[in-house]
């Protein structure tokens, strides 16, 4: 499909064209894991690896293990943690462990009595750049409840890229401008690409991925179909997803019946009502906890990341998302779409509005809260 230049006209955007590109999609963190531990194996230069939550249970203890080994072989290890995702989960011991082997260790933001403001703007991002070969993101932590071999049938549904040449190359420079404190370093504008790396914050727009979602929105020729597990959209979001429906586009939005915030679901649900009017449908993934962040438009463009459609990802934290014309990787997500689908529940307006008041007051607690979760 040709791309025209209306689409993602948004100034913060830049153009995307169709094209072929090595991308590797995981659904599955068994499947995953292995992948980024054999890269980490095979590193020759470096290992940089950035996450929300790094747990000290038997998957973080793999990935420590492996970090540590190719310290031990001259390669360069960085690691950077998000203070507030990991703080009761990532041990003292293990920390020891890997600044003895010799990894070099950050954390993102950790609680100061002088500033206790920036502990609430968090790292969100999930990273794997290893040399400038391959780079790994998506909704991954590194803990066990996605391991189907440990965490069984109720292990996290997400999805995660593996991404090579010069997108990992791109990454690369992400990270490190990160690592060293740049916090809105951004990648050069470059059109005639079919994918791109987009984090939300850089010095030429504070919020990129919003405007991202809702330049998606305006411009739909057909198609709107969404994955997130926190669902709290700000008014402009919103307002763009009503008025493709409006216009008579097929906008669809996944989210996990189970979720593992009870606040976020209140305030998730707070702002079914108006998008249901408006003619958006919503499913409720019912197997188990949903955590997967993609959107496929039209059949011809995707976006794939860490950011999830609330106030704290578009606002607050900082993100990293993939926007892709790839036609392969289009087809992959709406496929996985579609299987998601099959597991879920529709939610209808009619039925909606027959809920119990202790439903709604609830709602109006997540409403108000929405800014903070």
């Amino acid at each position: 499909m040709p791309h025209s230049q209306g689409e993602l006209s948004c100034g913060c955007i830049p153009s995307l064209t169709e094209g072929y590109e090595a991308l590797a999609l995981f659904t599955e963190g068994d499947e995953l894991y292995e992948a980024m531990l054999a890269s980490i194996a095979g590193a020759r230069d470096r290992v940089w690896l950035e996450t929300f939550i790094f747990a000290d249970d038997e998957i973080g203890q793999r990935f420590a293990e492996a970090m540590a080994a190719k310290a031990g072989e001259g390669v360069e290890v960085r690691l950077l943690i998000d203070a507030a995702g990991s703080t009761l989960r990532f041990s003292r011991r293990l920390e020891e462990y890997l600044l003895a082997q010799g990894v070099e260790l950050r954390w993102f933001h950790r609680w100061r009595w002088r500033d206790p403001l920036r502990y609430n703007r968090r790292d969100h991002r999930k990273l794997l750049v290893v040399d400038d070969a391959e780079v790994y993101l998506g909704g991954f932590n590194i803990h066990r409840e996605n391991a189907r071999s440990i965490y069984g049938e109720r292990r996290w549904r997400d999805t995660h890229v593996c991404c090579r040449g010069a997108l990992a190359v791109q990454a690369g420079r992400l990270f490190d401008a990160f690592w060293r404190g740049n916090r809105r370093w951004a990648l050069p504008r470059t059109a005639g690409t079919a994918s791109v790396l987009m984090p939300n914050h850089s010095r030429h727009c504070r919020r990129q991925l919003r405007c991202a979602y809702a330049a998606m929105a305006d411009e739909a020729k057909s198609t709107v179909w969404l994955t997130t597990p926190y669902f709290v959209p700000d008014h402009r979001t919103q307002a763009a997803l009503m008025a493709a429906a409006r216009r008579g586009k097929d906008v669809r939005v996944l989210v996990p019946r189970k979720g593992d915030v009870p606040l976020v679901r209140w305030a998730s649900h707070a702002g079914y009502a108006p998008l249901l009017q408006a003619g958006v449908r919503i499913f409720e993934y019912l197997p188990r906890v949903l955590h997967a962040k993609t959107a496929i438009v039209d059949q011809a463009y995707a976006i794939l990341g860490t950011a999830n459609l609330d106030y704290r990802s578009f606002f607050l934290n900082y993100e990293l998302n993939l926007i892709s014309r790839e036609p392969q990787l289009c087809l992959q997500l709406r496929q996985q779409f579609e299987k998601d689908l099959e597991q879920s529940e529709e939610v209808f307006a009619s039925r909606w509005s027959t809920r119990g008041w202790s439903d709604q007051l609830t709602e109006a607690v997540g409403w108000m809260a929405r800014r903070w979760l």
